[in-house]
């Protein structure tokens, strides 16, 4: 039995995932790294990916006080209580975005909701966080026990690289990326920024759900594809794929009359239901081959853009 089987449901699990084959990942220049990443290489094993992550959210620098798994077992109890996990409320900056199941079983869904409370407890400075629930959910298929998989989260968390962005943790960050995002759409994929601009009111709301697409509406063969590369090259890595899915879903409805009058909709069922139409080597293929600006040039956008935000005295999320 592998080690890392506690929270899976093999029925849900893609079939070729399940050879378990023990490589070992030797490697640890970047370079190759970022190759392998990109080609795949861990995806065949779940033992080799769950091995992989933990070195690579193991190799991230962190602020010097990070909660590790004792931290977590220290707490847990005083924090759940005697409640049933599945009823646990979730923290307020999640933003009541999706937590995916993926591939977990019933233990591994309730064991979700119990880290996330966990780390809202330990990082009170979060104030808007919506990629979390799928960020935990992503890497309980990969941890021994939900103590390991806290760690894995508060490392990626408190990464203190500022050349490595990883999760953005204020609404400024959030609203600043789905801006630049906006930027790269309207650069980079310019038959999609028209149809966008030509069925929606607001362009800036449906670009406002990319990190969703991701880390929300992808299916679980995607997301970790994505994530294996996001944790050797980091954010920008994110912009790619939303692009790539925003260039799949125009190719597919270009040829279509408008299904319906709500096009945030029509995009994430299309994310949601990619296995019918691109593989998941097809969509990283894709992503990479988008000449994109430089992760500086990228850096600065997004600077610009927070900068324009606090100006206008917007920082914190606007209860509609």
């Amino acid at each position: 039995m592998d080690e890392y089987n506690r929270f899976v449901d093999w029925e849900k699990m893609d079939v070729t995932v399940q050879s378990q084959d023990a490589k070992e990942l030797s490697c640890s220049e970047f370079q190759e790294l970022k190759q392998l990443a990109r080609q795949g290489y861990w995806a065949k094993s779940h033992s080799l990916r769950a091995k992989v992550y933990h070195k690579l959210i193991n190799n991230i620098p962190c602020r010097t006080v990070t909660p590790d798994a004792n931290v977590y077992r220290d707490i847990v109890v005083k924090i759940i209580g005697k409640r049933s996990s599945s009823s646990l409320p979730l923290p307020e900056f999640v933003d009541n975005s999706l937590v995916p199941t993926y591939c977990l079983n019933a233990e591994g869904i309730g064991a979700v909701r119990k880290i996330i409370l966990c780390v809202a407890n330990q990082f009170p400075d979060i104030s808007f966080c919506p990629a979390l629930p799928s960020v935990t959910a992503l890497l309980l298929h990969y941890s021994r026990d939900e103590a390991e998989c806290f760690e894995k989260v508060c490392r990626i968390l408190a990464c203190n690289d500022p050349s490595k962005r990883l999760i953005d943790q204020t609404f400024l960050a959030f609203e600043s990326s789905c801006m630049t995002f906006g930027d790269l759409v309207n650069k980079y994929c310019q038959a999609a920024h028209k149809l966008m601009v030509a069925v929606s009111e607001d362009v800036l709301e449906v670009y406002s759900d990319w990190q969703r697409w991701l880390f929300g509406e992808l299916p679980m063969v995607y997301i970790a594809r994505v994530f294996d590369v996001f944790l050797v090259e980091g954010y920008k890595v994110l912009y790619r794929v939303a692009l790539a899915l925003l260039k799949f879903f125009h190719k597919v409805r270009a040829g279509q009359p408008k299904e319906s009058d709500n096009i945030q909709q029509d995009i994430r069922s299309f994310v949601r239901d990619i296995a019918k139409s691109v593989t998941p080597e097809r969509l990283l293929e894709k992503a990479f081959a988008i000449r994109l600006f430089s992760r500086k040039e990228i850096q600065l956008l997004q600077m610009a853009n927070e900068k324009a935000l606090q100006q206008k005295g917007i920082t914190v999320k606007q209860k509609r």
